[in-house]
């Protein structure tokens, strides 16, 4: 049976003109769970990471951590929707960044709202698969784990939504409930399943370990 560990990328640039790209916090909670990943003698016998910049820093930080070198094959069926581009299905007006709790609610609120319709198949945002590809994208890295690292440990970085998309798929859950993991994912959170050639398990789910100290304790993000 093998380990497939699912990380959350760090805390990347919300509210700024370029996402995509890890925070200096986020740098932090990713080199100190290559730290933690290190003192408890793990090891990577294959990495697998989305194609977007704060994957790719995300993992330059856990190898850091780690002390890592390796190889890494990079998977576009694990990059994240575009949040922009869901929102702007169900609401066509320029949003404002945030910059106060009620409007980071307000987007939230269409966030989940553009998921759902987006999920049942209600709206198509511009430049997006459709639910069925994007979840097509996601199980597509999972068989390749399963085929390819039977008996192993491989490391995945990705988004919240690939990481509950994945989750969701293998519980069997509605998407509303897909949608409540997303938007609760912590940055650089560690996801846990076993696998066998035929199926995997979840083990844990959004879990912090290498923040478990109250010296970490303003590094738990969501963004």
């Amino acid at each position: 049976m093998g380990t497939l560990y699912l990380v959350r990328h760090g805390q990347a640039s919300f509210g700024e003109d370029d996402y995509d790209k890890l925070s200096e916090l986020g740098h932090r909670q990713s080199r100190r769970l290559g730290e933690y990943f290190a003192a408890k003698g793990l090891h990577f016998d294959a990495v697998v990471t989305g194609t977007l910049r704060r994957h790719t820093e995300t993992f330059q930080g856990i190898a850091q951590g780690m002390g890592l070198k390796a190889d890494v094959l990079q998977w576009p069926g694990l990059n994240e929707y575009d949040s922009e581009a869901v929102i702007s299905a169900v609401y066509p007006h320029k949003l404002e960044k945030p910059t106060s709790p009620e409007m980071y609610r307000h987007h939230f609120r269409l966030l989940r709202d553009g998921l759902s319709q987006w999920m049942a198949g209600v709206v198509t945002p511009r430049g997006m698969p459709s639910y069925d590809g994007f979840v097509a994208g996601v199980t597509s890295a999972l068989d390749h784990v399963r085929a390819q690292h039977h008996g192993k440990n491989v490391l995945i970085v990705s988004s919240g939504g690939p990481i509950s998309t994945a989750v969701g798929q293998v519980l069997g859950t509605q998407p509303e409930t897909t949608i409540e993991l997303n938007l609760r994912i912590r940055n650089s959170s560690v996801t846990e399943f076993a696998f066998t050639p035929k199926r995997h398990m979840l083990v844990t789910y959004n879990t912090l370990p290498h923040l478990d100290d109250a010296a970490y304790k303003d590094w738990v993000t969501y963004a």
